[in-house]
């Protein structure tokens, strides 16, 4: 988050002319935010986070997570078991504890559907970011802009689903990028997840086979200024979509992707999920509890995460094209780069001293020293500090305010998230 603030801190410079701002980062703010999806309200209403065939199941030699939040991803689950459709969790559990978890974990991949072994951690170490300038095109300039909308004027295509895509493009809106999400219309979005995702940015739906579709795309495409993707290594190539290609034909385009697990290697291709990539990699067995049940970070981390970092990136290569360093940029990252970060790259802290008892109860914290940011204590976080309330068109929701801080950064974002595919495929 800090490395997310003070990008867009430097592009704010930039476009003022100004000092860069001082950057501050609440970790309450943090906190609230990296469980959006949990605070979120619609109409009072609680989102399910996990379906019920989601989750961690015994088998017959351990453990494995599945992933069916999405209908199809469901459908495709019981199909590669060999259940019925209408198969409940009991009878979920009672086959995969006659199959050991490698068995699960392939057949769903042969399926098409989303199973992983938890797996001890692991020594392979995938970067947290990669990358390189493409050619030296110049890029247009930007004129002057307030420094609560460093990003205004820039277009943003979003080709993401779920979490870590839609919030990196929900960061680069809240600094007021124009960004339009582009899904293919087979692929619904949850209402609940565009909910959570979809402040400060507009949605469409285009067929990137059907030719006239492909068209429209072709012209947002020719006019932006940063394409985000959120699929598969090589699932775009097929639509001209590959980073050396876009480079060829949009110089200048920065060129930002994501994916689950990494860019290389065997799993390079499968389709994955954080809840998946933390039991994949060792996270799950490394937070597993007394009696050997995998466990979880307490946030969907590696999402929000990656998401964040993307949008470091991106805002900090748009600076880069206007001070010195012109041409396109291609970016990319991945789950799993973030999670060997997270069990690789950080040292774990010493231990505290243990201080003696006070005499006497001490002090409680002063509302000062909160918002500077002091460290949310378990016993005393309140998200409420960090919620607010906006009406959408999908009725009265209540969601985590945005965490990025430097001085005169945006409070909230300028439009609620408007009902997914419905807007107009053009610019503003």
């Amino acid at each position: 988050m800090a490395a997310c603030s003070l990008a867009a801190a430097e592009l704010a410079a930039h476009r003022t002319g100004g000092p860069v701002p001082a950057v501050r980062v609440d970790q309450g703010a943090v906190a609230t935010a990296f469980v959006s999806e949990r605070h979120l309200t619609v109409d009072g209403r609680a989102p399910v986070s996990f379906a019920p065939h989601s989750g961690f199941w015994r088998t017959a030699d351990g453990w494995v997570r599945t992933h069916a939040n999405y209908p199809h991803h469901r459908t495709r689950l019981l199909a590669a078991l060999d259940l019925p459709a209408d198969a409940g969790p009991e009878q979920l559990a009672d086959l995969l504890a006659e199959l050991t978890a490698e068995q699960v974990q392939e057949r769903a991949y042969e399926a098409g559907a989303l199973a992983v072994a938890v797996a001890p951690v692991s020594a392979t170490v995938h970067p947290l970011v990669e990358s390189r300038v493409t050619g030296t095109a110049p890029v247009r300039p930007l004129g002057d802009a307030d420094p609560d909308r460093p990003a205004a004027g820039i277009r943003v295509l979003d080709l993401t689903r779920v979490i870590a895509g839609p919030v990196a493009t929900r960061t680069l809106a809240l600094l007021g990028a124009d960004v339009l999400r582009v899904d293919p219309p087979h692929l619904p979005e949850a209402d609940d997840a565009h909910a959570d995702t979809g402040f400060g940015k507009r949605s469409t739906r285009l067929d990137l086979a059907d030719p006239a579709d492909r068209a429209v795309f072709d012209g947002l495409l020719a006019t932006a200024d940063v394409l985000v993707t959120g699929y598969r290594p090589g699932a775009l190539d097929v639509h001209g979509l590959a980073p050396d290609a876009l480079a060829a034909h949009h110089p200048g385009l920065i060129v930002a992707q994501l994916c689950a697990w990494g860019w290389t290697g065997p799993w390079a291709g499968r389709r994955g999920f954080d809840s998946l990539v933390q039991a994949g990699v060792g996270i799950a067995a490394h937070e597993a509890g007394p009696d050997g049940r995998p466990g979880v970070l307490p946030a969907q981390a590696l999402d929000h995460g990656t998401g964040y970092l993307v949008a470091a990136a991106v805002l900090r290569a748009l600076t880069e094209q206007r001070t010195g360093r012109p041409g396109g940029r291609h970016l990319r990252f991945s789950l799993a780069g973030t999670a060997s970060w997270l069990l690789h790259g950080i040292a774990p802290e010493s231990p505290a001293p243990e201080l003696p008892a006070p005499e006497s109860p001490a002090p409680a914290a002063s509302e000062d020293a909160a918002s500077e940011g002091a460290a949310p204590d378990a016993g005393t976080y309140d998200p409420v500090r960090w919620l607010a309330e906006t009406d959408s068109a999908y009725g009265r929701l209540r969601h985590a305010l945005p965490p990025i801080a430097y001085t005169g950064a945006p409070a909230d974002w300028s439009r609620p998230p408007g009902r997914w595919g419905t807007d107009a495929p053009v610019w503003l």
